[in-house]
């Protein structure tokens, strides 16, 4: 699994003029869902993104995390974490799950950042055209993978 992680001060999602999930003061995360992924990549990901300490705290260092924020999350699907632009300049998404793996799992993720975070986390629409509106605060940009586990 891949993450963007941004923290954010307000952000929405809207689908077919419809808005489907809004936050404010949080993060939006851009979630890509690979064919090797399972279980084990969705706990490890939903634990690193509860406890990312990128939020200030009374001395304006980036010493707190999301719940000791009471921040909020806004989790959309993005296969395209997965683009593979060796040959040619149109992508390929080859590494990226398909939906009928990748839907129970971005559904997983959902359900455990929302235990994890004590409320119900803002959703986008799985394989929808989603137009992602946020304000991002710092900026603050954080990519993980579950792959590439020593470097997070």
């Amino acid at each position: 699994m891949r993450a963007v992680i941004q923290r954010v001060s307000e952000a929405s999602c809207t689908v077919a003029g419809v808005v489907t999930g809004q936050i404010t003061n949080g993060f939006v995360v851009l979630l890509g869902i690979e064919e090797t992924d399972g279980n084990k990549d969705l706990q490890w990901l939903a634990q690193k993104i509860i406890n990312l300490r990128v939020f200030g705290d009374e001395n304006g260092l980036m010493n707190k995390s999301i719940n000791d924020v009471h921040g909020h999350i806004l989790l959309i699907s993005q296969f395209t974490l997965f683009a593979q632009t060796k040959k040619g300049n149109r992508p390929s998404f080859i590494r990226a799950a398909k939906p009928a793996q990748a839907i129970p799992l971005y559904e997983t993720m959902a359900a455990e950042l929302s235990a994890l975070l004590g409320k119900e986390v803002a959703t986008g629409i799985f394989g929808a055209d989603m137009k992602i509106s946020l304000v991002n605060d710092g900026p603050v940009t954080i990519m993980m993978d579950t792959k590439d586990k020593e470097n997070h």
